[in-house]
């Protein structure tokens, strides 16, 4: 809440008119009016009588409701590069607050965890530069490089470090006690998969294939194929997806998403572009992320930059996002493949 919408709530408590407050404070009516509906912000000067004329300290006068300090916190993850120390501490103590008095919110629950995986990213964007520096200056220190893997979540080597046994094994058990839950299969799946489980797999892609009624079991049936080797198979199941859901978008992203990874990228250019087309507004923003990595992977920076300005174009007309993180990511990027680009 801003400190116009707190003026007007503490007014309407004291069921005071615009007419009193303005006499009060010796401003005009339309001063008032504009501070309610955001148009403009008392001078600051007049904060000492407003707390007087409401009978609140200055501190509450800028005191958020629970919905806008929800509201500001969660508008954070999508719009903050870093997140101050004092900013992130008073985030924790209010979340903590609020389950003190409602210990079941999931909300609050939500956005802690989101929190702390925000902080946990930056950070890691932080060691990553630090190890940077390291390999710059010692191109065969070993600690700089697992440094470097670790913070940009990359694969070290180590089958112990690398696998997600600890992961799966918690979804196994979350599926007990939920079983058929969509967002649990599709986790555990995904999860095998990556370690390359293939038959444990098959049974929780079978379930899938009940529970969702969408391309996720081609999908999944053509990435164990194409983990057991046989490549012509997995393209089919792959193709099968969209054949039997051509109306779905998700359908073109996945079968893009597996031919990039095989190196083919004209078609998974294809895909991507047809998912984004066929998406409605506001839509994901996915496919052009990928399409400016393929074109990056190409050569052609070009069509990258094109790319990303079409993600800058997106988030401003259907998010109506005009700054903040997301959009200085993407400038970030287009300045990077501007020099590569010159470099060329």
């Amino acid at each position: 809440m801003d400190i116009g919408k707190k003026i007007k709530a503490l007014r309407l408590e004291k069921e005071a008119k615009q007419e009193e407050l303005a006499e009060y404070l010796g401003v005009s009516i339309q001063a008032v009016s504009k501070w309610e509906t955001g148009a403009s912000v008392p001078d600051i000067s007049l904060l000492p009588n407003l707390a007087i004329f409401f009978g609140v300290t200055i501190d509450e006068l800028f005191q958020l409701s629970n919905e806008a300090e929800f509201e500001r916190i969660e508008n954070m993850f999508w719009h903050e590069r870093r997140i101050a120390p004092e900013t992130f501490d008073h985030c924790v103590k209010f979340l903590e607050g609020v389950l003190q008095d409602d210990p079941k919110n999931v909300r609050a629950y939500s956005c802690l965890a989101y929190l702390y995986n925000h902080r946990a990213q930056s950070d890691h964007e932080v060691a990553s530069e630090y190890a940077k520096k390291v390999l710059e200056l010692d191109p065969e220190d070993k600690s700089g490089w697992v440094a470097y893997l670790e913070a940009n979540n990359g694969v070290c080597g180590d089958e112990w470090y690398d696998n997600h046994f600890e992961v799966i094994e918690y979804i196994k058990e979350f599926l007990k006690k939920n079983p058929g839950n969509y967002r649990g299969l599709y986790a555990v799946i995904e999860n095998l998969l990556k370690d390359g489980w293939y038959d444990q797999a098959i049974p929780y892609i079978e379930q899938m294939r009940t529970v969702a009624k969408t391309q996720q079991y081609h999908v999944y049936m053509g990435d164990v194929m194409l983990g057991k080797g046989d490549l012509e198979k997995a393209i089919s199941y792959w193709n099968a997806g969209v054949e039997h859901f051509p109306d779905r978008w998700q359908a073109y992203c996945d079968r893009a998403d597996r031919f990039k990874k095989l190196g083919r990228y004209q078609e998974a250019l294809a895909d991507y572009e047809k998912c984004f087309e066929m998406q409605e507004p506001p839509r994901l923003t996915d496919g052009l992320y990928s399409m400016a990595q393929v074109h990056e992977l190409l050569g052609d920076f070009q069509a990258a930059i094109q790319d990303r300005q079409r993600i800058i174009k997106c988030l401003r007309e259907e998010y109506k996002t005009y700054s903040g993180e997301v959009i200085d990511s993407e400038r970030r990027e287009i300045e990077r493949l501007k020099k590569r680009a010159q470099n060329v």
